[in-house]
Order: structure tokens, then C-alpha cells, then sequence
């Protein structure tokens, strides 16, 4: 299920998405470039993803 999962993005805004345009992120592939980045994460950055479960192993 999770593979298949999509966010959708809006750029800017007062945060209510109404006549903003967004796209769709893939969820899987946006966590599969985070992990394979040259450069890692900065601690601060892995803190905040680690927050929401993301794994690094």
C-alpha cells in the first residue's frame, strides 16, 4: 500500500490548498531519495524525519 502512496504538495499559501496549484509526490520515492543522497541528512534534518518514523537502516 505504502508504494502506491501519493502526497499532494501545495506551494505557498495560507495552508488551505483552495486555488493553489500542488503536485503529487510519490511518497516511496521521495523516502528512497532521502536515503540515497551523497550528502547525508543534517542532524537536525534526521531529527525531524526520525519524528515520523522514517527509518535509515
Amino acid at each position: 500500500m505504502l508504494r502506491k502512496h501519493t502526497e499532494r504538495i501545495v506551494d505557498g499559501g495560507d495552508g488551505s490548498g483552495e486555488g493553489q496549484k500542488g503536485r503529487q509526490l510519490r511518497l516511496r520515492a521521495w523516502t528512497s531519495n532521502q536515503r540515497s543522497q551523497a550528502a547525508p541528512p543534517s542532524p537536525e534534518r534526521i531529527e525531524q524525519l526520525s519524528k515520523f518514523g522514517m527509518r535509515w537502516a
